[in-house]
């Protein structure tokens, strides 16, 4: 007779208390020691699908034999070696990636400083993002700026009616068309657009300028450009040392009076290379050469006054010094007899100003957004707005006596990148423009005619110098020479046509 029974699954006792000390002996941390303790019981868990065992047994002699297999109650070694393996291993992963996380915590201040300073170096371009040279033009903006310049056309055609004032109006017709095709369909290249409508203001600023009774060739001067630049004729070392880089110097640029014939100035950045609010006039050329008998105005009352001059441009015209104004987009009028000042800003989308579109090239030029300049015609200001992608861009000033106002009249846009020339200046209407060669030598390689609107690049007239940078370069139309800031020397050239 068959005879059978329950046998509970029995726990050794000796393996469990081997276990629970080879457990606590690897006890490192209270995270480890919860996970091998949960892996260890879901492993127990695992060794059978019940608790109980029903073995099947014979009678013998009034009693019940069973044979029993404990070997399947006995602790998985085996499983528990691999189980605790793998807590090891989780427990160097773990550490490993303390590592990491101490790591990234100590070069995050690191990298954070690198990407403020990417971002602070990518900033001034970040116009190109939004009005770059392939960034699309609003359709809206350009029509009313296209109707602008048909009026202008119109009018200067019905005043005129000439060969030149006829072209103009057939191209702005073309033009015409063409945008208002643009509304219908993306077929015309907008930057294409944009070049023509800069060419044609240009014609038509150029057009406004010519007299009403004017019978001949449409130019300001009949010299034409210049063909050639003498050395050095003069030499001499600023007034405040050489240690002072930057400024602009020169003779009167416009002779009011008989006082004024021989007068020379020198204005100085005595704050940062950057900033300063005097003037030193020198009544003669002996005085000059002497840094004797001069006089010194006092157009601000601090380095950091609205009224004070920032950046090395500068010309003394008639009785009244005409400069870049403190960080603004401004120029500014300090009249030498009323001691006031009269300012008028620059036209343009973003011009450019406190460090935005200094001149550069090789090396540089801190603050030199502004360059005010005259010549023959008048008064200039040299410039780059972001409207004209950084580009130089050249208005012409003029002083009205009655009103006593500063006015902006005309403004042309160039093709040619502020950042990478030198130093520019205007004679007989034409914007020239320098480039660095070597430490001793500059170069004239560009010209705009504001007469013509037509650009030559091809100009290669050399400029000497006996220091490296050049802070600013003015030309005089009294006596057709060409003066340069050259990093605390004051020289002199010859201008021949």
């Amino acid at each position: 007779m068959d005879c059978g029974r329950l046998i509970e699954k029995p726990l050794p006792p000796k393996r469990f208390h081997l276990t629970v000390t080879q457990f606590e002996a690897s006890q490192q941390t209270v995270i480890l020691t919860l996970i091998m303790l949960l892996l260890l019981l879901l492993l127990l868990a695992s060794t059978g699908d019940s608790q109980a065992q029903r073995v099947v047994g014979k009678k013998n002699n009034d009693a019940c034999a069973c044979e029993v297999n404990s070997t399947m109650w006995s602790f998985p070694v085996v499983k528990y070696e691999a189980v605790l393996q793998q807590v090891e291993t989780c427990e160097g992963s773990l550490n490993n990636l303390q590592e990491q996380v101490q790591l990234s915590n100590q070069r995050l201040p690191q990298i954070e400083t690198v990407i403020k300073n990417v971002t602070a170096r990518l900033e001034p371009h970040q116009y190109l993002h939004d009005q770059g040279l392939y960034t699309a033009l609003s359709l809206r903006l350009l029509g009313q700026e296209l109707s602008q310049l048909e009026t202008d056309v119109s009018d200067i055609h019905s005043q005129l009616n000439n060969g030149q004032t006829q072209k103009l109006s057939k191209e702005v017709g073309r033009l015409r068309t063409n945008v208002d095709r643009m509304q219908m369909a993306d077929t015309i290249n907008l930057k294409t657009v944009k070049e023509t409508l800069r060419h044609l203001k240009n014609g038509v600023e150029s057009c406004k300028s010519i007299p009403k009774d004017f019978q001949g060739c449409c130019r300001y001067c009949f010299k034409g450009l210049i063909t050639h630049i003498s050395d050095p004729v003069m030499t001499k070392v600023s007034p405040h040392s050489k240690s002072y880089i930057s400024g602009s110097w020169g003779k009167q640029a416009q002779i009011d009076s008989e006082g004024q014939k021989n007068s020379y100035w020198v204005q100085t950045l005595l704050n940062s290379h950057i900033w300063d609010n005097t003037l030193r006039v020198y009544q003669t050329y002996e005085d000059f050469m002497a840094s004797a008998n001069y006089k010194d105005f006092t157009f601000a009352s601090s380095y950091s006054h609205a009224d004070a001059i920032e950046g090395p441009s500068a010309v003394l015209y008639g009785e009244a010094l005409y400069y870049h104004c403190y960080r603004s987009a401004d120029v500014c009028r300090y009249d030498l007899n009323s001691k006031t000042v009269k300012r008028v800003t620059l036209p343009g989308i973003g011009v450019g100003f406190n460090n935005k579109f200094p001149y550069c090239y090789y090396d540089c030029r801190t603050h030199s957004d502004v360059d005010v300049e005259a010549d023959e015609t008048g008064l200039w200001a040299i410039y780059a707005t972001l409207g004209n992608h950084g580009n130089l861009v050249v208005s012409r000033l003029a002083w009205d006596n009655e009103a006593e106002t500063l006015n902006v009249s005309q403004t042309w846009e160039t093709r040619l990148f502020k950042k990478a020339v030198t130093n520019a200046f205007m004679v007989c209407g034409v914007l020239y423009a320098t480039r660095y060669v070597d430490e001793y030598r500059e170069e004239v390689f560009y010209a705009f005619d504001t007469a013509t609107g037509k650009h030559d690049s091809s100009l290669a007239l050399p400029l000497e110098k006996v220091a490296k940078g050049v802070a600013s370069l003015s030309y005089n139309p009294t006596n057709k020479q060409i003066y340069m800031y050259n990093d605390g020397y004051l020289l002199a050239y010859q201008a021949n046509f």
